[in-house]
């Protein structure tokens, strides 16, 4: 099997960094090395990670600069024919890389495999699954319409096209996944592996939990994506009313406050102006008009609770058990 470098970007992360790196060290796929950039951690991310006694264990530590340049200070460092990139609080399955190579096999065009993504909380346990979505071959019009890798922790890359691209813009930070992706896929074909391989944990120190960092960031990177590769002015709308509706949901995850709950209407007016369709969705706009009427209205530990009783009318009404811990 060829070498896999898998580059961990990490800052302050001594709470999850060691079992980010065990999930690479129990792969199937033995043939790998482990690129840790410590960016300038304040905390004992450092000394964690150096405990962890691996030959194939390898650590950097840099001035921070961010996880777009943590990446590429990664690349430089990569011995590997593929890259895979691992946030400090993800968490992959052991089949993840090996599966993936498997893809490339079947799909020698491809120089991306990606898999499904599922969501955990900061203390592991599942929340929600992603979006589970297959695309192979030529996916840029669908990489625009939505990020369906989900995760910076998702992809396999082939080096040479992460080379050829030009490496992560280093003056995106929330947005800077979905810019990588779009690159490649301007050039380059794409291979899914239909399974869930790739845990996403969520948090309030999560990059996407700043949704106007993302909402900026955003419309840079779409504005860049039809410069480079032109479309008609409808499939640009679009894309804004797909990315404004992520950006609405995501303004109404987690912690809800009041300022969230405003920015939540300014977003969820942008989707609907690009694609009025949307409010055809009854239950999803009940959901959502109910979040943002306890943002604006509750005083924040009364809006906290009333969110819970509504995440378990949601899950009882779907038929799911309560969350489990992932292992």
């Amino acid at each position: 099997m060829p070498l896999v470098s898998v580059i961990i970007p990490a800052f302050n992360s001594e709470k999850t960094v060691r079992e980010t790196i065990d999930s690479v060290l129990h792969q199937t796929l033995s043939n790998v090395e482990i690129i840790v950039i410590n960016d300038g951690s304040q905390d004992s991310t450092l000394e964690v990670a150096a405990s962890i006694s691996d030959v194939r264990l390898k650590i950097f530590s840099y001035s921070n600069a961010g996880v777009s340049a943590s990446r590429n200070r990664g690349l430089i460092h990569a011995s590997g024919d593929y890259i895979a990139f691992l946030d400090a609080d993800d968490l992959w399955t052991p089949d993840k890389l090996q599966t993936q190579l498997e893809a490339f096999q079947n799909h020698p065009k491809a120089v991306v495999a990606y898999s499904w993504t599922d969501w955990i909380d900061e203390s592991g346990q599942f929340l929600r699954p992603g979006g589970h979505i297959t695309e192979n071959g030529d996916v840029h019009k669908q990489l625009l319409l939505r990020d369906f890798i989900e995760s910076g922790s998702n992809p396999l890359i082939l080096k040479q096209a992460l080379i050829e691209v030009g490496g992560f813009n280093e003056t995106l930070s929330a947005a800077a996944d979905w810019d990588m992706w779009l690159r490649l896929a301007a050039r380059y074909e794409f291979v899914a592996v239909p399974s869930a391989q790739v845990l996403y944990r969520v948090s309030a120190q999560s990059m996407s939990a700043n949704v106007w960092k993302m909402e900026a960031e955003s419309k840079q990177v779409i504005e860049r994506a039809f410069t480079q590769v032109p479309g008609s002015l409808s499939l640009k709308r679009q894309v804004l009313a797909q990315r404004y509706q992520y950006l609405t949901l995501k303004a109404l995850e987690g912690s809800l406050d009041r300022y969230r709950g405003i920015t939540a209407v300014r977003f969820f007016k942008e989707a609907v102006r690009n694609n009025p369709k949307w409010l055809g969705r009854i239950r999803l706009m009940v959901i959502i008009l109910g979040k943002i009427a306890i943002a604006v209205l509750l005083p924040a530990h009364s809006a906290q609770g009333m969110l819970k009783a509504i995440k378990q009318w949601v899950r009882k009404s779907r038929g799911l058990s309560e969350p489990q811990q992932v292992k």
